[in-house]
């Protein structure tokens, strides 16, 4: 994962090491320990909480987006607060209202280049409190002024967590690389 000072300011501040041949370094997660209080500012303009897994994630680490192959999670910039991933989540406001009133919350995008939100669906939760993970189309929202659920990604937000650990050994059962 490289980082790019003018591209990625979020992946640059998590940078290491030396400018490759690009002038780009190497970005890596951080373990960063939050306390349960930095999510009340989020939680007061969301319809409900987070997943128990999402939440957890985001109190203990800080990430630049990253593309995981099958969708991208949003930046949850360093810091003492959540500031920055409430700035993540709102930065495309017509989008994020939309979202908000429709009773979802978008934790990231789909892969590359796709621009349509990945969302918990706060409707649908199971009785550990997760949430069915949704792809919404943005030209619906942003062309028609509606909130138009275009993939169930995964019954809930574990789920997808465990679907993106384990992809790459789909291919190689054994997982060896061989």
């Amino acid at each position: 994962m490289s980082a790019n000072e003018l591209l990625d300011p979020v992946a640059w501040g998590l940078a290491t090491g030396e400018l490759d041949r690009y002038g780009d370094k190497r970005w890596r997660p951080i373990r960063m320990n939050t306390s349960r209080d930095a999510l009340e500012p989020i939680y007061a303009k969301l319809p409900a909480r987070f997943p128990p897994i999402y939440e957890q994630l985001v109190l203990s680490y800080r990430w630049a987006e990253v593309d995981l192959q099958s969708y991208r999670l949003l930046a949850n910039p360093a810091g003492p607060a959540l500031s920055g991933l409430l700035e993540e989540m709102s930065k495309d406001s017509a989008i994020w209202n939309s979202l908000r009133a429709a009773g979802y919350a978008q934790f990231g995008k789909g892969p590359d280049m796709d621009y349509d939100p990945l969302c918990f669906d706060f409707a649908r939760r199971d009785k550990n409190q997760d949430c069915r993970i949704v792809k919404i189309g943005h030209e619906e929202i942003l062309c028609h002024d509606r909130v138009k659920v275009i993939a169930e990604l995964a019954p809930s937000f574990e789920q997808l967590v465990l679907r993106t650990i384990y992809r790459p050994h789909e291919s190689n059962p054994t997982g060896t690389g061989t």
